[in-house]
């Protein structure tokens, strides 16, 4: 069985983060381990209190899981100081990480700040050259290329402009804004990818789940277009059962593909 670790924090409710991550694997056929970078105290409707993990204990979560299980593919999400994220960086490096897919969450679902400011540039210059692809949406598109984005075409430049300064592959995920759930990939040469917007306010945890994904199937061997595809249909699947948990923006259901088996036939 292929190997999958998440780099991220803890969901309380259980709809995004590690949770959400751990979930993911296992639907897409990966054996999921976590480093966590942080405890959150929220729900389907926000984020009450953040607990960051000290670098110290990081680091030893990722030497205890490196050491021992070595991961086929490694996806970061929320880590929310410079000083974690240049733990991680060091990690990676000393051990040769591969499959390397980044999710640079800052900002969550129910608009609570998820990263102080100074680690916004720590995350650009340390981990996005280690990564083998990026997964901003559009705020964060915007954010990283420091530049309004109001069109697929300045999508596509945004993207472009962030693969030149960083040599990653760019997601630029366009499920926010104004084209319908199309995202765009750059790794040299672009490719649009074409969804389906689901009508559902449950989308708690939806950029943790697809950059999840992407990582589980790169990890089966899968490449970048093809992890990609086979990773927004799974969203797609997951989002459209329309799970309806919670008073806000409710999780998706992770297992809508596992349902079935009852163990005591």
């Amino acid at each position: 069985m292929k190997t999958a670790l998440t780099i991220a924090g803890s969901d309380s409710s259980g709809g995004a983060g590690i949770q959400a991550d751990l979930k993911t694997f296992l639907a897409n056929g990966v054996y999921g381990m976590s480093a966590i970078t942080a405890l959150t105290a929220q729900n389907t409707c926000g984020v009450r209190s953040v607990m960051n993990s000290s670098p110290k204990f990081l680091s030893e979560q990722l030497d205890a899981i490196f050491e021992d299980i070595f991961p086929d593919a490694v996806k970061i999400g929320m880590v929310s100081s410079a000083a974690l994220i240049e733990v991680i960086a060091e990690k990676l490096k000393i051990y040769g990480a591969k499959n390397v897919v980044v999710d640079p969450v800052m900002v969550a679902t129910s608009g609570a700040k998820l990263i102080d400011e100074d680690a916004v540039k720590t995350l650009k210059e340390k981990l996005f050259p280690l990564a083998k692809i990026i997964t901003p949406n559009l705020p964060e598109l915007e954010k990283i290329s420091a530049g309004k984005i109001s069109s697929p075409h300045e999508m596509e430049l945004a993207a472009q402009k962030i693969f030149g300064e960083y040599g990653c592959t760019v997601l630029a995920k366009g499920g926010h804004g104004f084209n319908n759930a199309n995202d765009y990939l750059f790794d040299g040469a672009g490719h649009w990818f074409y969804g389906r917007r689901v009508d559902t306010q449950n989308t708690h945890g939806t950029g943790c789940t697809l950059s999840s994904a992407v990582a589980a199937n790169l990890a089966k061997g899968y490449d970048l277009k093809n992890s990609v595809g086979r990773a927004k249909n799974y969203l797609t699947g997951a989002l459209s059962t329309v799970l309806n948990l919670g008073k806000g923006s409710g999780p998706l259901d992770h297992g809508f593909n596992l349902r079935g088996s009852d163990f005591n036939d």
